[in-house]
This record gives structure tokens, sequence and C-alpha cells, in this order.
């Protein structure tokens, strides 16, 4: 049989494409066809309309809307969320199989959302996706403005901080004038953190009109002190109030100019009194309070913070546990304070080390892994210095229950150990690529091995009991061993 599938995720990155790996690869061991548009941040080829014509069914495994999907019409279409394309691809192409072989009663025709959160979705599931809307948003201004700000750390040292702005004196012959200007630049990326986060919940709960009120909100964050956490409550009142708007009944003549002048008027005006008058103060006195925690801790504190935020980073590897870890550790950068940059260090190793543990272990013990596993092995060494912990799913998949509670052990490890090393880093990604921007980068990578060590030996440990059991009563039945 031939299928079409779309395959989307929150944030565009590894599940997507994992997701379209796993159905490519199932669809050949299956003998069927199938061709994948990956709506992710590296883009595809969209779907030809030769291909969707001459498909038995089509395939949606997304946690977003999927985008032009009335171009499936008259379609069978079975959806599902992406991480069941990585987990269960077989379950999919026999849904999908049965539902080619009864007869579509209605075209899906409903119209194209632009928010990433689905109108069916549960209230626990739309919160979180509007979070994660906004940190998906969030994450190329992070990328760029502190790789920028670390680069020019590189060229100039930390008293680039202090030069004067490129605007009134730039030296295109010197390094430091340069660095300068990187940093200048990284710091303008840097600004638009909070109002992004802020205007992008705020789309992902009211569409586009919820946009300018919920960067207004978190302006006003930013100017108020309230930072990260003010950006957080601005998206989330932008978006309630727009959405409150939206139920006002009004007469037809002037329902076409709401979205455009009305909502977007009232929802700033709305917005922008709360944050300035009510919401503002309590919210900066809290972020100041967590910059004064973050830079009070030590000792104990400190250590056991690491491994909370190692544990969380390898729970569901690129999840929303693992993002709300990664968004704290951003969300510190912008305080200042010092601690926050230790935090930022052990999150980023502690996210590394799940790839690199099961690259590592499924090198040294080939015979406890299959030829797949050990070809994702390969690719995962890759993964984890780059800093995607997405490169373990395979893995967690096929034996979660020796696994995850494996990488866990070894990322708490790690971010224990980064804390009570001091390690700092002021670029929220890079993995391995930015360790010469690293505060103490030697004792960064002994973290780093230390956890990836923990793991890939935890992982061996009990894989191998498991082999052990697998020989015994492979022995009693009198059958191979790989019966």
């Amino acid at each position: 049989m031939k299928f079409v599938a779309i395959t989307a995720c929150p944030t565009g990155i590894a599940h997507t494409y994992m997701a379209a790996e796993s159905l490519e690869q199932t669809a050949k061991a299956n003998g069927d066809e199938i061709v994948v548009e990956t709506q992710g941040s590296a883009g595809s080829e969209p779907l030809s309309a030769e291909d969707i014509a001459s498909a038995d069914a089509v395939i949606f495994a997304a946690d977003l809307a999927v985008q032009g999907r009335d171009r499936f019409a008259g379609k069978p279409i079975v959806e599902a969320p992406v991480k069941a394309a990585i987990n269960d691809a077989a379950g999919l192409f026999e849904r999908a199989k049965v539902a080619a072989r009864e007869p579509v009663t209605a075209a899906p025709a409903t119209p194209e959302l632009t928010s990433k959160v689905g109108a069916n979705d549960k209230t626990g599931t739309k919160i979180r996706q509007w979070l994660m809307t906004g940190v998906s948003y969030l994450i190329p201004f992070v990328a760029a403005g502190g790789l920028l700000i670390a680069l020019s750390f590189a060229l100039g040292g930390y008293k680039i901080v202090d030069a004067p702005k490129v605007t009134e004196h730039f030296d295109a012959g010197t390094v430091a004038g340069w660095a300068a200007l990187m940093f200048q630049i990284g710091s303008a990326a840097f600004d638009f953190l909070v109002p992004v986060l802020a205007g992008f919940i705020a789309f992902a709960m009211a569409d586009r009109p919820a946009i300018a009120p919920g960067f207004v909100g978190g302006a006003i964050a930013v100017t108020v002190g309230a930072g990260f956490l003010g950006g957080l409550v601005a998206g989330l009142l932008a978006g309630g109030v727009v959405m409150a708007l939206k139920k006002i009944q009004v007469p037809k003549a002037v329902r076409g100019i709401m979205p455009v002048v009305v909502y977007p008027l009232l929802g700033s005006i709305v917005v922008g009194v709360l944050m300035y008058v009510v919401v503002g103060k309590p919210m900066a006195a809290a972020t100041s309070g967590l910059t004064h925690w973050l830079n009070s801790l030590s000792g104990a504190s400190a250590l056991l913070l690491g491994a909370l935020l190692g544990l969380m980073m390898a729970f569901d590897m690129g999840g929303p546990v693992n993002k709300a870890a990664y968004a704290f550790a951003v969300g510190g950068l912008t305080t200042g304070a010092t601690a926050s940059l230790q935090i930022m260090a052990a999150v980023m190793a502690a996210g590394m080390v799940p790839p690199l543990a099961l690259a590592l272990a499924s090198t040294v013990r080939k015979k406890l892994f299959t030829e797949a596993e050990r070809e994702n092995g390969r690719a995962a060494w890759l993964l984890g210095a780059s800093f995607i912990t997405e490169g373990a799913i395979p893995f967690a998949a096929a034996d979660p229950f020796r696994v995850i509670p494996s990488i866990m052990l070894g990322s708490a490890v790690t971010g224990s150990l980064s804390m009570a090393f001091g390690a700092t880093l002021r670029a929220p990604h890079g993995g391995i690529f930015v360790v010469p921007l690293i505060g103490s980068p030697l004792l960064f990578l002994v973290a780093l091995v230390a956890g990836t060590v923990v793991a890939a030996g935890a992982v061996i440990v009990l894989k191998q009991a498991r082999f052990k059991a697998t020989e015994r009563s492979a022995a009693v039945a009198g059958r191979p061993v790989n019966a």
C-alpha cells in the first residue's frame, strides 16, 4: 500500500525527523511505500499532489496543528502524537490500513489552525503546549544571541561588556572592535527573549490577535524587572484576555476589524495595566528572590539542584520535562546571576549525557544491542556532542525500563559534578563545540565524562542481567540464545 505522512513536534528539531525516519524504515520493512513531509525547523519538500492523490491513507504524527491540512480532504486520516511514530510505527501503519479499507464519510475540511495547540486537546495538554510554543519560538533568539555573546567573550574577554556603542565607535581593524560588535548584536537578540516568549504564548492561546498584547506585556515585564517569570505571566494574561474578548458577540458590520484593531488594542491596554499596576511588582520581587536564591546556592544545595536538573534533562529526552529544565536555565541567564551560568553549564552537560552514554554502551558491548541500535549509537556520538538529547530516544523506546533509569542516573551525576566544579556557560547551546567558551572547561568535561561512563555502565549492567537471564531460559528450553 502507499501512504503519505506529516510529522511535526513543538520545537521542530529532533522528534520531527526521528518520527519520519521511523515511518520510512517501518514502511520499507512492511513492503509498503511512504512519502513523509517533515514540518520542522529544517523543513522538507511539500507532498506533491500526485503523491497525495495516489495514497491509500494519510498519517499525521504531530503534536501541533498540521499545516495545509485541507490538501488531504477526502483521504482516510490517522492521527497520533509524534512519539507514537517513533515508538510504535508498526501500530500506526496497522491503523492506517484499517482506515484505508473504510469509506470516508466526511471530508476533513476544518480550517487550518495557526497556533500549535489542537482544539480538542485536554486542558493540561493545552497549558503545556502554550508554554512550549513560547519556548520553541524563543530558542532561535536564545541560540543566536547566546552564541554571539559567547563568541564576543572568547574574542575580547568579559570586559567587552564595557566597550562603547559601535554606533559611536567601531574599529574594524581590531579584534576588540569585532568582539564589541558581536556582543552588542547578541545583546540585541537577548533583549527580545521575554517579549518573544510572552508574545508566542499568547499566540498559541488566542492566535495572531494576541501577539501584540503578548509582546507589550513581555516588554513591560522587562521594564519593571519581572524578567522571565513576568514574561510567562504576561503571555498567559494576554492570551486569556484576547480569548475572553473573542467570546463577546459584536455586530456583523464590525467583525472584520476586531482581530486587526480591537483585540490588539484592548488586549494591550488590559495587559499593560495589569502588568504595570497589579502583576509587575510581585513578579519583580519573585525574580529578585530567585536571583538571590541562585546566588546563595552552595554546597549540598547546589549539588541537589544540579542532580534534579540532570534528572529532568534525561527523563523524557527533549520532552516537556526536559524543556522545563532548559527553560529554567535560559531564564536564569536573563537574571545575570553567577549561579545561573553554573546552572546553564549543568543543564547542557546533563543533556549531552544520554546520547553519549548509549553511543558508548553500544560500542563497548555490541552484543547487548541490535544492529539498528548499534547504527543509532554511531549517530548518537554526534547528537550528544551537539547537545541534542533526543539522540537517546530510539534506545529508550526499545528498552525503557533499563535505559531511562540509567541515563537519569548518569545525567544526575553530571549535573551535580558540574555544579560542584563551578563550571559556567553563557552560551545556551552548542554542546562540545562551545567548550572553549566555558568557565572551567576541563572540569566541565570531567563531569560530562563521569556521567557518561556511569550511565553507560548502568545500561550495560542492566542489559547484561537480562542477557544472562535469556541465556539461562534458552539453555533450559534447549534453543539458541537468539531464538
